[in-house]
């Protein structure tokens, strides 16, 4: 009798563990979460068809396709891909960002923060049609930027998986920068480094240097001033065999307040071009305001890759130099 007692309390106890065991894998299995999949800048919408083909697809279309600023080619802000409601199941609800409309529903915007992915970024805009529209056209800025935010960490975060050590920078100019290794330094001076990326088409490039607080402030004519200064460093470091490294005339370059590690910048897109030799490209610029060193430090991407698109290839440069940290 008392054999079978503890041969009783061993099953019990057995039972109890495997169901232990099983329940903590169910949890361990729901609490997992997949990592989100797409290429940069790729936005899922998911819209049905009739809708996509009719005005308020035309709506999407015309602000989240809107052309890229400061490229020579018109490029569009995302690739989108429209996903019908009932298609948006399974690896579809995995991209990193999408754009859910809901048509019928009372006017609502929700943000879904990793819902069914991670990172991920989904934005919900439900309502009438009419009033889905009038959302996208007065709060479209804050959605794109919101989608450029999550775009370019998983950029960065993609960066970092390899990284070229570059201690000169935080040595020479007292900041750091996440590099890829496939990146090489062209140019190495006392202030003043040029860093490129050979790709099939061309080079990508990084400038980096100071310079005195006061040559570029804020006021009527800081766009002059920052062309100015450009087409002057670029003369100078920029080797060619003819002509110079300058501000393309036709088209003023896009000028913004932006801030980068926390201090004031002007962020400027626009044209490069080597007249003499028909070549051009586009740039960014940042001039990041450093008032406790009495200096201005200027980072600048451009790209030299003739008949291609340039969007994700700047967009790589600028999640680079949005890495800037001050020591």
């Amino acid at each position: 009798m008392k054999n079978f007692l503890l041969l009783l309390l061993c099953c019990v106890l057995c039972m109890l563990s495997c169901t232990e065991t099983k329940t903590n894998k169910n949890q361990a299995s729901k609490g997992a979460m997949a990592h989100s999949v797409g290429k940069i800048n790729e936005l899922s919408v998911v819209l049905d068809n009739d809708l996509w083909n009719g005005r308020l697809g035309d709506t999407i279309r015309k602000y989240f396709g809107a052309e890229v600023p400061g490229l020579p080619q018109e490029e569009p802000l995302f690739s989108m891909r429209q996903i019908p409601h009932n298609a948006f199941s399974g690896l579809a609800r995995k991209n990193r960002t999408f754009l859910q409309i809901n048509i019928g529903s009372k006017s609502e915007y929700t943000e879904l923060d990793n819902k069914y992915a991670t990172p991920q970024l989904g934005i919900v805009l439900s309502g009438s049609e009419k009033e889905i529209i009038e959302h996208i056209q007065e709060n479209h800025e804050t959605i794109i930027s919101k989608y450029k935010l999550i775009e370019t960490r998983e950029k960065q975060k993609r960066i970092r998986k390899s990284l070229e050590k570059i201690p000169q920078l935080q040595e020479k100019l007292g900041i750091s920068l996440n590099i890829p290794t496939a990146y090489r330094i062209a140019i190495e001076e006392d202030n003043f480094f040029w860093i490129r990326k050979d790709i099939p088409q061309g080079s990508m490039n990084l400038m980096i240097y100071e310079l005195p607080l006061g040559i570029v402030s804020k006021d009527s004519n800081t766009i002059s001033s920052i062309i100015k200064m450009r087409d002057s460093i670029g003369a100078i470091k920029i080797p060619t065999e003819v002509g110079n490294f300058v501000t393309e005339e036709a088209y003023a370059p896009y000028l913004y307040e932006t801030t980068l590690d926390d201090k004031f910048t002007f962020e400027t897109k626009g044209t490069w071009e080597i007249k003499d030799r028909f070549m051009a490209g586009p740039f960014v610029n940042y001039v990041i305001r450093d008032v406790p060193n009495n200096r201005i430090v200027v980072l600048e991407g451009f790209v030299f890759a003739p008949s291609v698109n340039k969007r994700d290839q700047m967009f790589e440069l600028e999640a680079i130099m949005k890495s800037i940290t001050f020591e």
